[in-house]
């Protein structure tokens, strides 16, 4: 159903959204403040790892879509005028890899280090996306989203299952 939705809703990015260039610097420059004002929720590795991988994606996208960051299965619902409607978009405007980053760490989807990799691998080859920018993008916002969330040790454990599954 999932990557049925996702070319849908890549538009070309025409409109006045954020863009996920502007977004990685904010998550880059309050990272660090935000795991330490969490009282350091894992391991200090993982922000460093998050801000050096939003440095270098960021400036070196490809073509640039409407994308959903927060796009996971609880934020679609069943509908009579479409057979799905997408809820609380938190549009950005990016490259296609980024928006698969919510689905691949969905833990409603299976929390495993098998499930999350799986995911990783359907999507980008059934999409046609680069497997290493998707794994980059989903630790950083992974990682950028956990510190401020009550999914720390979920989350956590998503972005180490990435980061050991370097090609």
């Amino acid at each position: 159903m999932l990557v049925d939705l996702l070319p849908r809703l890549w538009k070309r990015a025409d409109t006045p959204f954020t863009s996920l260039a502007d977004e990685s610097v904010w998550w880059v420059s309050a990272i660090r403040d935000d795991w330490e004002h969490a009282g350091r929720p894992f391991e200090e590795e993982l922000i460093d790892a998050a801000i050096s991988i939003l440095q270098e994606l960021a400036p070196t996208q490809g073509e640039q879509v409407l994308v959903h960051q927060d796009l996971h299965p609880e934020n679609v619902l069943a509908a009579e005028r479409e057979p799905w409607l997408v809820i609380d978009p938190k549009p950005l405007v990016g490259e296609r890899e980024f928006a698969l980053a919510p689905i691949i760490r969905a833990p409603e989807l299976g929390h495993s280090r098998q499930a999350v990799l799986e995911r990783l691998d359907r999507l980008t080859s059934d999409l046609g996306l680069d497997r290493e920018r998707a794994r980059g993008w989903a630790i950083g916002q992974t990682i950028a989203w956990s510190v401020d969330s009550d999914y720390h040790e979920l989350h956590a454990e998503t972005a180490r299952w990435l980061l050991e599954a370097a090609a």
